[in-house]
C-alpha cells in the first residue's frame, strides 16, 4: 500500500514541476502588436479613431487594429488584405 502512496505522489509531483515548466515558458516569451491581422471585435486594444480598447475594431484586418503576437511572426501573417505590419496600416 505504501508503495502505491509513493507512486501516486512522485506522479503527481512530477506533473505539476512540468506543468510549472511550460507555464514559465509562455510567460518569457516576448510578444509584439501585429497591425492588420485581427478579425473585427477580436484586437487587443485601440484601433484607430472612435474606438477604445479591446474588441472595438469594425472590419477585418483593419489596418489600425492591432493582435500581440508572437515577436518575430508578424510580417508573416498572411491576411487577404496583404502581411501584418510592426506599424499601424492606412
Amino acid at each position: 500500500m505504501n508503495r502505491t502512496h509513493a507512486a501516486f505522489a512522485a506522479t503527481f509531483a512530477l506533473t505539476l514541476t512540468a506543468g510549472a515548466a511550460q507555464a514559465a515558458d509562455g510567460a518569457k516569451q516576448p510578444m509584439e502588436k501585429c497591425y492588420g491581422v485581427a478579425l473585427a471585435g477580436h484586437n487587443d486594444c485601440k484601433a484607430g479613431a472612435g474606438t477604445t480598447c479591446a474588441g472595438t475594431s469594425k472590419t477585418n484586418y483593419q489596418g489600425d487594429a492591432w493582435k500581440l503576437v508572437k515577436a518575430g511572426t508578424c510580417t508573416a501573417i498572411k491576411t487577404p488584405k496583404g502581411m501584418g505590419s510592426l506599424t499601424p496600416k492606412a
